[in-house]
């Protein structure tokens, strides 16, 4: 970067010179280029955690509410997969439970790409959702929870020990759609890790060698960030993420009805471009968290300051 500076500090001087609107042109489209990688290297600064580099893995879990919940789980999930994919991420669905008439019940997804966790760590808590329900023929407005939790992929750099004799392992059919063959056989793996309590599943491959592999990788994944967050409330360093993740108290509402408006109610950042937020335009709120937790500046009444 300090060599494209140097470089068009230079063609200025001899544009001015040479009064070449040419060149001058130029050094315009050059100093754009520039602000803008700086931008994303002060960006970048802010990602600045051990494992903020590392893979994502992302788990979403509607809420009480039935039908309506398991629709809002569904949407979240869309979000997360456009906003990979305009970040030239790869997104895999590792494993879902679909509800019984529409949506989503649990998913869990795989977003691969440099920075993911940094980024989308900022995305762990409770969603509300406010809408007019399409599921009620009545037309009313309808309130709906979901919840995101969002840990590394630990690769072997960090060692996690799993002793076998904690560890249950179920094999099952796979479930929804998946053609031919991932529903004829066992090959669903569920891995129950007894001294935590944590319970993950994978039914993504046909194999059930390759199924219990990755959900190895996502239960080694949640005890690293079990690991990492009581590192952090020793050492004081962020908030209380427990708060963030407790059903009703939400981190963002999404209201579609009677106006349009998402708001993060832990750094106060609201987009009133609802439907661009929901195709994944997370930009905003994932900088204006970064920057609060360098700042320690949050939102004042936090999850608690309400929006109709």
């Amino acid at each position: 970067m300090d060599r494209a500076f140097n470089d068009a500090s230079t063609l200025y001087e001899l544009a001015q010179e040479a009064n070449d609107e040419d060149s001058l042109r130029e050094v315009s489209e050059l100093t754009g280029d520039l602000a803008a990688r700086f931008e994303k290297v002060e960006f970048h600064k802010m990602l600045s955690e051990e494992v903020d580099p590392k893979n994502a893995i992302v788990t979403i879990n509607a809420g009480a509410g039935g039908t309506e919940s398991q629709d809002w789980a569904q949407m979240l999930l869309r979000m997360y997969q456009r906003w990979a994919q305009d970040q030239g991420f790869r997104a895999e669905l590792l494993d879902a439970l679909t509800g019984e008439e529409a949506g989503i019940k649990s998913a869990t997804l795989l977003v691969s790409g440099e920075y993911a966790y940094g980024l989308l760590k900022s995305e762990a808590g409770v969603h509300r959702l406010v809408r007019i329900s399409p599921f009620d023929s009545n037309a009313r407005r309808h309130t709906s929870f979901a919840s995101v939790f969002v840990t590394p992929e630990i690769d072997d750099d960090f060692e996690v020990v799993i002793n076998p004799g904690d560890l249950r392992v179920d094999v099952y059919r796979s479930g929804g759609k998946g053609g031919q063959g991932v529903n004829t056989t066992d090959s669903a793996v569920r891995l129950t890790h007894y001294p935590t309590g944590i319970v993950v599943a994978c039914q993504q491959e046909r194999s059930q060698i390759k199924n219990k592999d990755l959900a190895m990788k996502v239960l080694r994944s949640r005890i690293y960030e079990r690991h990492l967050e009581e590192e952090r409330k020793k050492q004081a360093l962020v908030e209380d993420s427990k708060k963030d993740i407790a059903w009703g108290s939400q981190i963002r509402s999404y209201v579609l009805h009677p106006y349009k408006m998402v708001k993060d109610h832990r750094t106060g950042f609201v987009a009133n471009i609802a439907d661009r937020v929901l195709d994944g335009d997370l930009e905003g709120f994932i900088k204006a968290y970064l920057t609060c937790r360098i700042t320690g500046e949050w939102a004042r009444g936090g999850a608690s300051d309400e929006i109709a």
